[in-house]
């Protein structure tokens, strides 16, 4: 168990995050375009819409086509030389068509959607960039070897090599991944193996790079090279599985590029075959516009975004940040479950859970709470502090305390009220495990505890369970996530078997894979993959990004997650709250189902104009008005999904 540290250390307070190295938004060649593109349209709507001269609106509408629309129309020219028909290509084609045929606002609108979604894209992947490069902080730039006759040198932790031997002191961090030789200290290494407490090493522990040692130094043998730390191969499994992880795509998208060849050789089959039988060239050019304009994607895509949209903003208000409308569809089409156990089913922070005084201490629960918080007062330990939180929540004074001390992996010694107090771990303080006090202790480790024991005058007085507490939503968010897969998720955490099977009998949870590592986890997400399921990923730590990466989809835990988390995670529960992710995941599945009314709608809109213009005379302003018409019955339908009531139907009833 973790001992309780002997002074205030940077171990005891949150747990550290990586220096945000985040690229400006505006540094990005996509943002800075589609920010121009919008600012001119801005400029040039209201002076179209109240009739002004086309010469004052004109040439804003023409810098909005230039700066919102070269550089797709050049990736796709690029694309088309690689024989690949691009939507992107075929959109700016579309909205200078639109021009050509008069209507200059439809077309700068269809420019300034497509700049902007390639904006955020961009952001998106720069910021996921900068959080893999923030995660290299975590590991220290320099550590202290020693040689062999003791003398110290500083030195860059990645010139460390296998067989060196280096000085940890009270709140470094550890330089590379090794075993300690000598010392004693509690080593905060959640951000390895997410465990909620610090984990007391000694000799012969092995310990990892990046993680922050609390009290007592450490004299630790590097036994990898810094560059296959397990912190180095966390970054390089998410950077792999970005690279790894089949493309994004929308469901329309997935039929793009057949529809998009379709469509250009229908129009110019319209535009030449009548040519050919002798038709003048304005007619023919007239009814092949027509044709498409009322056959364009753009359409189709239009009638597939409202929903999406609709549904990232419902989940928006209601605690939820989705990154794309790709997320929202790819979070309906999820079928297994994978969970992490600290700071995502749990809250991630040790509570007393239990007061154990034995028989013949003359002490109540209140009496042995008093007295272990009196000695815990001066203590930074997470585990002092919840016993210090647990006295302040029951209103009582626990008196003042003196001759405070403290020794790693023993506990913590102070004078209270004239007797000896000492509050440590049972392996320290307990030499018979036949007393009651170890039988005592056992009995909650048993049951997912950590066991702490009080002694007064160096008599065993009594002894505390301390557990990191389950969020009170835990169960019945598992259970509706079990309903909407159809199978029980799996509970997966680098926390130990003992502590993971007691939760995971909480919550009913069957699959439980305890004491993993990221690369474990990772490859725990790749067995349920190869067996054909589509995995939800949920958790909160450095240690979770390589499994969110690698996911069909991954959700972060918002409050206490790290950053490379949130930046890797498909999406964002801001509050925290466990229920509202069975909630998006039908409103996904609610939104998909929209997405196919639309398309039906939209298709049937296109069908219907585009033999109309094949087979008689569709005027243009007709064949304007049906395409702008369905797109905005297709966006009516969308909308309702931003209504409160869209939410609450989707929350799934769970008994």
């Amino acid at each position: 168990m973790s001992s309780v540290l002997d002074r205030p250390s940077a171990a005891a307070g949150p747990r550290p995050a990586p220096p945000r190295r985040r690229t400006r938004i505006l540094a990005l060649p996509e943002a800075r375009w589609a920010l121009a593109a919008l600012v001119l349209f801005l400029a040039a709507l209201p002076l179209h819409l109240l009739g002004t001269p086309a010469w004052l609106w004109g040439p804003l509408f023409a810098a909005v086509y230039v700066a919102g629309g070269w550089e797709p129309g050049w990736e796709g020219l690029k694309a088309l030389k690689e024989k690949t028909l691009d939507v992107d290509l075929l959109m700016v084609v579309a909205a200078l068509g639109a021009a050509a045929i008069g209507q200059v606002l439809d077309g700068a609108l269809l420019i300034v959607i497509f700049a902007t979604s390639g904006a955020l894209e961009a952001v998106a992947t720069a910021r996921t960039a900068d959080s893999v490069r923030g995660l290299l902080d975590l590991a220290p730039e320099t550590a202290t070897r020693l040689a062999d006759d003791g003398t110290e040198e500083t030195v860059p932790a990645d010139s460390l090599a296998v067989g060196d031997v280096v000085l940890v002191r009270p709140g470094e961090r550890i330089g590379a991944d090794g075993r300690v030789l000598d010392g004693a200290g509690d080593v905060d290494q959640a951000t390895i193996t997410g465990e909620p407490l610090p984990v007391a090493k000694r000799p012969g522990d092995e310990v990892f790079a990046g993680t922050l040692n609390g009290s007592g130094a450490l004299r630790v043998k590097v036994e990898r090279d810094p560059s296959e730390s397990v912190i180095a191969r966390i970054v390089a499994m998410v950077e792999e599985a970005a690279e790894t992880k089949a493309p994004t795509q929308l469901f329309i998208e997935k039929v793009e590029q057949r529809y998009s060849l379709g469509m250009v050789a229908a129009t110019l089959l319209v535009f030449v075959t009548p040519l050919l039988m002798g038709s003048d060239l304005r007619s023919t050019l007239l009814r092949a516009m027509t044709f498409m304009i009322v056959a364009s994607p753009c359409a189709v895509v239009l009638a597939t975004m409202p929903p999406l949209l609709s549904a990232m903003a419902n989940a928006g208000r209601h605690g939820v940040l989705v990154k794309s409308a790709v997320v929202m569809e790819r979070l309906g089409q999820v079928d297994a479950v994978a969970l992490d156990k600290t700071g995502t089913l749990t809250e991630g922070t040790p509570r007393l859970t239990d007061l154990r005084p034995l028989d013949g201490s003359g002490l109540d629960e209140d009496g042995l709470l008093r007295l272990a918080a009196a000695a815990e007062h001066f203590s930074e330990h997470p585990l002092g502090r919840a016993v210090v939180d647990a006295a302040r929540a029951r209103d009582l004074d626990p008196p003042r305390a003196s001759d405070f001390s403290s020794a790693p992996g023993t506990g913590v010694t102070a004078t209270v009220d004239g007797r000896a107090v000492t509050v440590g771990s049972p392996t320290r303080l307990l030499d018979d495990p036949a007393h009651p006090a170890a039988v005592l202790a056992a009995a909650l480790e048993g049951e997912g505890r950590t066991a702490v024991v009080v002694t007064l005058d160096g008599r065993p007085a009594g002894v505390l369970g301390i557990a990191d507490r389950l969020r009170p939503e835990a169960a019945t968010a598992t259970r509706a996530l079990a309903e909407l897969t159809g199978r029980a998720p799996v509970l997966v955490t680098g926390d130990n078997p003992r502590a993971a099977a007691r939760l995971a009998a909480e919550v009913g949870i069957t699959d439980v894979r305890a004491g993993l590592l990221p690369q474990d986890k990772v490859a725990a997400v790749h067995e349920l993959r190869n067996g054909g399921a589509k995995v939800l990923v949920v958790g909160d730590g450095v240690n979770d990004a390589p499994a969110l990466a690698a996911a069909h989809t991954g959700i972060a835990m918002g409050r206490a997650g790290s950053d490379l988390a949130l930046e890797t995670a498909d999406a964002v529960v801001v509050r925290d709250e466990l229920a509202t992710i069975p909630t998006v995941v039908s409103l996904s599945r609610r939104a998909r189902s929209v997405v196919i009314q639309n398309l039906v709608v939209a298709g049937a809109f296109i069908a219907v104009l585009a033999v109309w213009d094949l087979a008689g005379t569709l005027p243009l302003p007709l064949g304007v008005a049906g395409h702008e018409g369905s797109t905005v019955l297709v966006g009516l339908n969308g909308l309702r999904l931003l209504a409160d009531g869209a939410w609450r139907r989707a929350h799934p009833d769970v008994r």
